[in-house]
């Protein structure tokens, strides 16, 4: 990367505190798995710190995360009931100690052998928010053998759903709603997250676009599951808060921005309120009404 778009003034410090928060719920086929593949990266000048948020599952689940609650490197969350994904990973921010932020699933989709390349444009100092992104050139992004219809079906609604997120956002991002997202702590200082299922992806990704952190997107290995293999998306109900939050946070109040003259004080940029488009504010208050 030729030209730096961090908005800090300085690079994260190393060594380095990497917080990966996992949200769980009904994953006990695949959780200890994953769970000790992120205990086993190993990444020069980085120590992991693992957040598991358990969301009071009914197969077992809770039993086998409580297995590492002497680890050191482990934080257990046990929530006392499931309210979606989303409001799993923000109870998860509240625990995060590390400089940097890892969003990570406990159904082995994802590879962790992408942490590194996920972190580094982060710790060099050159951007402060990636996407691990599921998009390879002539390839899609869902291949399931045994249900290529909904496959199908899936892969075009990605493309549908990801011309929205740019249009309204104005990015030219092709895998927004990644699981991986990873970003410096600091981009999320006072901002406050409210999805709980799955359109939280939508405002993580649009609250940190609006306040100037162009993500910069980077190959990972995907092995997407089907819905055989515990998938939680709904495909009647998701879609429709998918949208809405669309809408919703793009003209939603934010804390203040870091302003693009980076002049600093106190080490700190001199701030200004993200301005919204007044046409979706009218068009969300006709759909309120």
């Amino acid at each position: 990367m030729s030209v730096p778009t961090s908005l800090f003034p300085k690079s994260p410090m190393v060594p380095l505190r990497l917080s990966v928060v996992m949200a769980v719920y009904n994953e006990v086929d695949t959780v200890a798995t994953a769970i000790e593949r992120v205990l086993a990266v190993e990444i020069e000048n980085v120590e992991i710190e693992l957040i598991v948020v358990e969301s009071n599952s009914t197969d077992g689940t809770r039993e086998v995360v409580s297995r590492y609650a002497a680890d050191p490197r482990v934080r257990l969350v046990l929530q006392e009931a499931p309210r979606g994904k989303g409001a799993a990973v923000r109870a998860g921010f509240e625990h995060i100690t590390g400089g940097i932020v890892l969003i990570q699933d406990a159904d082995l989709e994802y590879s962790v052998e992408d942490y590194a390349k996920l972190i580094e444009p982060i710790m060099r100092g050159d951007v402060d928010f990636t996407l691990g992104s599921r998009h390879v050139r002539g390839h899609p992004v869902r291949v399931m053998e045994q249900m290529r219809a909904i496959a199908l079906v899936m892969n075009s609604a990605h493309w549908v759903f990801t011309w929205f997120f740019n249009i309204t956002y104005g990015t030219k991002l092709r895998d927004p709603f990644t699981m991986y997202k990873v970003f410096r702590s600091e981009c999320i200082e006072g901002v406050e997250f409210v999805a709980d299922r799955f359109d939280f992806d939508w405002e993580l990704a649009g609250k940190l676009v609006r306040l100037g952190y162009m993500p910069v997107e980077i190959p990972v290995q995907y092995n997407s599951r089907g819905y055989d293999g515990g998938k939680k998306v709904r495909f009647f109900r998701d879609p429709l808060t998918w949208i809405a939050a669309c809408l919703r946070f793009r003209v939603c109040s934010l804390p203040a921005q870091r302003h693009d003259s980076r002049e600093e004080r106190d080490g700190r940029y001199v701030a200004e309120r993200p301005k919204s488009d007044p046409r979706l504010e009218r068009a969300i208050d006709a759909m309120d009404g």
